[in-house]
This record gives structure tokens, C-alpha cells and sequence, in this order.
């Protein structure tokens, strides 16, 4: 079942359970989809692929995240409420993120297949890593990783 698929089948089960915030919430990424593809037609894509699906829903919870933290500095435990059920139904539609040590063997292995000795070799282990996992890898978990090891 493809991501679009999933959007639709949640949405339907979500309207059925009269479940109001799950709706709104799955309404909200179909919209950021819609307005993804149709920024893609001007490359001769009618529809954007899994993976950009999958970074689009990142970058989504990365805006979250940080929405959280200014309505904690100004005491919106509302809005923090919202934008916390908001990420969950988001991260629900996100491949399972790898462990640490996963993440630090694939970085380890990346570095070794590029030859990379220091920061400067950071592009080229960044590209190998998301040619090699794609979307699979949330890369702002990586670049801290990559930058330690390279001596950075």
C-alpha cells in the first residue's frame, strides 16, 4: 500500500470514528501533499514519489517540534497539546526510525566506502548515505554523527 493509499484508508477510518483531531490532522498532510505535487509539475512530475513524501512529513514534524517549543516559552500548553497529537498521527505515516547504533554502523561504513578523512569529505558521505537509504534516514539524526566522526 503506497503512502497516498494509507492517507486515504486512515482518513476514512478516522472519519468514521468520529475521531475530529485525526481528521484534521490527516486533512492537513493530504493538503501539504497536494501543494507538493503540484510545485513538482513544472519538472514534468504529476505526483511526487514515497521518499519526497516521506521528507515532506519530516520536515512537518521538524516545524512541529519547534512550534512546541515556542508555546512552551509562552505558556500555550493548548497549542502544545494540539501540535504534540498533530506529530503523532504525522509519525504514524513514518518508517520506524533505526537505532543509534544502527545509524552509527551505516555512517561508520559510508565513511569507509567514500574514503572521506575530514569534514571536508562531509558531502560526499551525506550523498552516500542518501543514495544508499534514501528516505529511510532522517539525515538531521546523521549530520551531527558524520561530523563528529569526520573530526568536526
Amino acid at each position: 500500500m503506497t503512502l497516498r493509499e494509507q492517507f486515504t484508508a486512515e482518513l476514512k477510518t478516522a472519519m468514521i470514528a468520529k475521531d475530529a483531531p485525526r481528521v484534521g490532522a490527516i486533512r492537513m498532510i493530504t493538503a501539504k501533499l497536494k501543494d507538493a505535487d503540484i510545485a513538482a509539475r513544472p519538472k514534468g512530475v504529476d505526483a511526487i514519489t514515497d521518499d519526497e513524501i516521506i521528507s515532506m512529513l519530516r520536515g512537518m514534524v521538524k516545524s512541529r517540534k519547534e512550534s512546541v517549543e515556542l508555546y512552551l516559552q509562552g505558556n500555550r500548553q493548548d497549542l502544545v497539546d494540539k501540535e504534540l497529537a498533530e506529530i503523532a498521527v504525522i509519525e504514524h505515516f513514518l518508517p520506524a526510525q533505526m537505532d543509534d547504533a544502527a545509524i552509527e554502523a551505516i555512517v561508520t561504513d559510508a565513511i569507509a566506502e567514500t574514503g572521506a578523512a575530514s569534514v571536508k569529505d562531509m558531502g560526499k558521505v551525506m550523498a552516500a548515505l542518501k543514495a544508499k537509504h534514501g528516505a529511510a534516514l532522517d539525515m538531521g539524526r546523521v549530520n551531527p554523527l558524520v561530523k563528529q566522526k569526520l573530526g568536526g
